[in-house]
């Protein structure tokens, strides 16, 4: 399997319509305030699919295009309209565009952090990172907060996980399935498919044997938060392999071709169904990775011929497979990369190339109390920033969080007894519930 690396990231309700709002934020007291007077939709999605876009989509060539700019800003790619007054996206996005009442784009979000690691730390937290302590990921929280069934997985990451449970230790820790599906084949992850010719009495005799271990082992250390999750695994393990339920929610070879192919038959889009698959057997968090955005040469062409088709069919066969399945008010999503990439096109290839920017990049969100059919922000002229005050990836962390019924205030201890806020510096982005 291959896997991409990064280099070293009017009338209101029209105004709404067209996505002419700039962003704002407010306090959570002050947001849970208006929503008991029944201002806004409040937070009713209880399971989550976060897809990560690993080495930093360009903006300006997929939600944020700028036609009006300058040769050396705007590029080749032209703007399309979608199925919601107001809105263009790149013409390369032909499916999300007829979707795109299902999902709010977030432009004009903005962070300082232009490396690859430091920048998918921040949008797997919502925290910006720091030396000394290491944020949880989305899915760790979940995990923690949501209740979820010992037969399945609370946390599935497909094919791995951007960032881990940080603080909160390794109990909160995904399952990573280190592969992807194919189109119309079962998929087997080690662990919870049976492989060999195993069968369920010898994984009985096997586990039988490793309780009487770990009874002999359990007085050497208690209180160990590693041998408590590594212990924690070994149970829940036994119980995903025994269970029907999980076994049958892998294998993606269930669903009827004809709907299977609205996803795609690459492994981006194949992912995308078994996230789906995941969530409606259980799993509270799936996440899901689309590489190869780190498009310092030969941008365009690689957009156009593989990440924005992949892109376009899974993401948009994700929302109207949710839809379909009776799954998107309760599911939400959140799509993003770690940054943007340079307004103006630099001359390493042939036809150009950009670079990473975090100054301006878009993000987008659908699922739960999310009002889709929007656009949130705005960037300037070129694309080079936020026309007015910018979106913070600490302010769409906080409104990911309450869209799941999860206080983004929340303070946790870690393993020294030091406090710390869930999401500390963000605030809940209003207009996406409004």
């Amino acid at each position: 399997m291959r896997y991409h690396q990064t280099c070293d990231g009017l009338r209101r309700r029209d105004m709404l319509k067209a996505g002419m709002l700039t962003a704002g934020g407010l306090t959570l007291s002050n947001y849970l305030q208006m929503a008991h007077a029944g201002q806004l939709q409040t937070g009713r999605a209880d399971r989550a699919i976060f897809i990560e876009l690993p080495g930093g989509p360009s903006h300006l060539d997929t939600f944020d295009l700028k036609p009006d700019a300058p040769d050396e800003f705007r590029g080749s790619f032209k703007p399309i309209a979608t199925n919601v007054p107001g809105i263009q996206i790149s013409e390369h996005l032909p499916k999300l565009a007829n979707c795109a009442d299902k999902f709010a784009i977030l432009r004009g979000v903005s962070h300082t952090l232009a490396a690859h690691r430091l920048g998918r730390e921040y949008v797997n937290t919502g925290s910006k990172p720091i030396p000394a302590l290491e944020y949880p990921s989305y899915g760790a929280v979940v995990s923690k907060e949501l209740s979820n069934n010992s037969d399945i997985p609370s946390m599935v990451a497909v094919p791995r996980a951007g960032q881990g449970p940080g603080f909160l230790g390794i109990r909160y820790a995904p399952l990573e399935t280190n592969s992807q599906p194919s189109f119309g084949n079962p998929f087997s992850v080690r662990g919870i498919s049976l492989a060999n010719g195993i069968g369920i009495d010898e994984v009985e005799r096997r586990q039988d044997l490793l309780r009487k271990l770990d009874r002999r082992f359990a007085s050497l250390e208690k209180n160990d938060q590693l041998l408590e999750g590594l212990d924690q695994f070994g149970e829940q393990a036994y119980s995903m392999i025994t269970s029907p339920r999980s076994r049958e929610a892998f294998d993606i070879s269930k669903e009827p071709e004809s709907f299977a192919r609205q996803f795609g038959e690459d492994s981006f889009g194949q992912s995308c169904m078994l996230s789906l698959r995941l969530v409606e057997a259980g799993v509270r968090l799936v996440s899901v990775q689309l590489g190869g955005w780190d498009t310092h040469q030969d941008n365009f062409t690689k957009l156009k011929t593989n990440n924005l088709p992949k892109l376009d069919a899974g993401l948009s066969g994700l929302l109207v497979g949710l839809e379909q399945r009776g799954l998107l008010e309760s599911t939400a999503v959140f799509v993003t990369g770690e940054f943007g990439r340079t307004p103006k096109i630099n001359q390493r290839s042939a036809e150009g190339g950009r670079d990473h920017y975090p100054r301006c990049m878009f993000m987008l969100m659908a699922g739960g109390a999310v009002r889709g059919g929007q656009v949130i922000g705005e960037s300037d002229d070129t694309a080079a920033g936020p026309r007015h005050e910018g979106i913070s990836p600490d302010d769409v962390a906080a409104s990911f969080y309450y869209n799941l019924g999860i206080d983004p205030t929340l303070e946790y201890d870690t393993t020294t007894g030091r406090p710390i806020t869930l999401v500390r510096d963000g605030s809940i982005v209003k207009q996406l519930f409004a």
